[in-house]
């Protein structure tokens, strides 16, 4: 089999806020769309950080008036689409960390790979295998 890469299972239309948005909309964002976390761009889509759900329930209720940028992470790890997923998955088993966003040589974000994306792509692997074995 060959090798999966972060591009072969990366979450392409990922949803984002711009650092000087309020928290508020940061965490409607995310509420409405069903995500945890919302990868920080600028105006070209550079990646500037992350926020997460967890990130603003933990600041408290005063956290609604500040800016994204008041509580993101900046400091990320990130990978290119061509990382094996295999790779990814031991970063995020050693780190922690449930999402590795995905930028070109330009750090402009191109994706997100998630703990969930990895999880599809081995059931997806493993019933294929299961697939030939039977056949």
């Amino acid at each position: 089999m060959d090798t999966i890469l972060a591009k072969d299972v990366m979450i392409r239309d990922v949803y984002t806020i711009h650092p000087d948005n309020r928290i508020a909309l940061a965490r409607l964002r995310m509420l409405r769309h069903g995500v945890g976390a919302l990868p920080i761009i600028d105006k070209e889509k550079t990646l500037l950080g992350i926020i997460t759900l967890r990130d603003i329930d933990l600041a408290g209720n005063e956290a609604s008036a500040l800016l994204v940028e008041d509580l993101m992470t900046a400091s990320l790890i990130t990978e290119t689409r061509d990382t094996p997923i295999s790779v990814i998955a031991e970063t995020m088993l050693r780190t922690g960390i449930q999402r590795i966003p995905i930028v070109d040589a330009d750090y402009k974000l191109i994706g997100l790979v998630t703990q969930t994306t990895i999880i599809r792509a081995a059931t997806k692997w493993l019933n294929q295998k299961h697939d030939k074995a039977e056949a």
